[in-house]
């Protein structure tokens, strides 16, 4: 990322934070004249002990070289949680010194993470990091939808979530969509030069209002985890939890591992019988 782009990218990450921060959570009375939702400029400023006119030129991506004791002060005014401090810092570093273009490998998955989406009975399917699914097995087919019937170029999480079928399936899709487009967001800061970073977010914004909001609102993701529930169009609804866990040997690829919320071990059991009759008779 070259300087002049990582400061506009600081500035916006600010901003949006601000503006996403509500007075009465950092103790400030809300007021009953604020033209803003979130914080003022000038609130963070005086909150972080900088001047308001510096502070602007942070967010308009004036100021490239905030130093380490400027990046926590903006941290704790806005409380910024661990992984976006790292976030601001990757920024504020490529704004003062922009780095050699990160190296760009495919992706070849291990024999052992093929192995286990085999030899395991949950769904589970792997992610590269930005997001396109590189390997699955038939159960996570039977729940998700089967990626071999979509064209390679959309065999990707967040056009999947963005497309009119998720809607059906998935009972709330945008939180499912803030997650992963948080990890997309960590993908970009990394190298936003990168073909598919650019394919990706150039095609859903083009594609999609509700993804533009939600990338305007700079969330950042390590990792997605929490509770789903999935409509299943033979079964009805199945709750899940789900977890990542980085692929070893890859660049930021992440294997996706679905479990039953309890009380719905059947269901995601009666799926695996469906996963397997489905299996087999194509064969017959």
């Amino acid at each position: 990322m070259d300087a002049e782009a990582a400061a506009r990218e600081l500035g916006a990450f600010f901003r949006a934070r601000r503006e996403q921060t509500r007075p009465e959570d950092l103790g400030l009375e809300p007021g009953t004249r604020r033209r803003v939702e979130g914080l003022r400029r000038e609130e963070v400023a005086a909150l972080a002990g900088l001047s308001t006119d510096y502070y602007q030129r942070l967010e308009q991506g004036r100021s490239a070289r905030p130093s380490h004791a400027v990046l926590d002060s903006i941290g704790d005014a806005l409380g910024l949680d661990a992984l976006e401090r790292e976030h601001v810092g990757r920024l504020a570093r490529a704004a003062r010194s922009p780095g050699a273009r990160p190296r760009r490998t495919p992706d070849r998955l291990p024999r052992s993470a093929r192995l286990l989406l085999e030899a395991t009975a949950l769904p589970v399917f792997i992610v590269s990091q930005h997001l396109d699914v590189l390997a699955w097995n038939p159960i996570a087919a039977e729940l998700l939808g089967e990626p071999d019937a979509l064209p390679a170029g959309d065999r990707n999480v967040l056009m999947l979530l963005f497309s009119d079928q998720a809607l059906a399936r998935f009972a709330d899709c945008e939180a499912m969509a803030r997650d992963y487009i948080g990890m997309l967001r960590l993908a970009v800061a990394r190298d936003p030069e990168h073909p598919r970073a650019i394919a990706v977010v150039g095609a859903l914004s083009v594609r999609s209002a509700e993804f533009r909001r939600l990338w305007a609102r700079h969330d950042v993701r390590d990792r997605v985890t929490g509770d789903k529930t999935i409509r299943h169009p033979r079964i009805g609804e199945i709750d899940i939890e789900w977890d990542a866990y980085p692929v070893p040997g890859t660049t930021g690829a992440s294997m996706i591992v679905m479990t039953p919320r309890p009380g719905h071990e059947d269901r995601l059991a009666l799926l695996g019988a469906l996963a397997a009759t489905d299996r087999v008779e194509p064969a017959r």
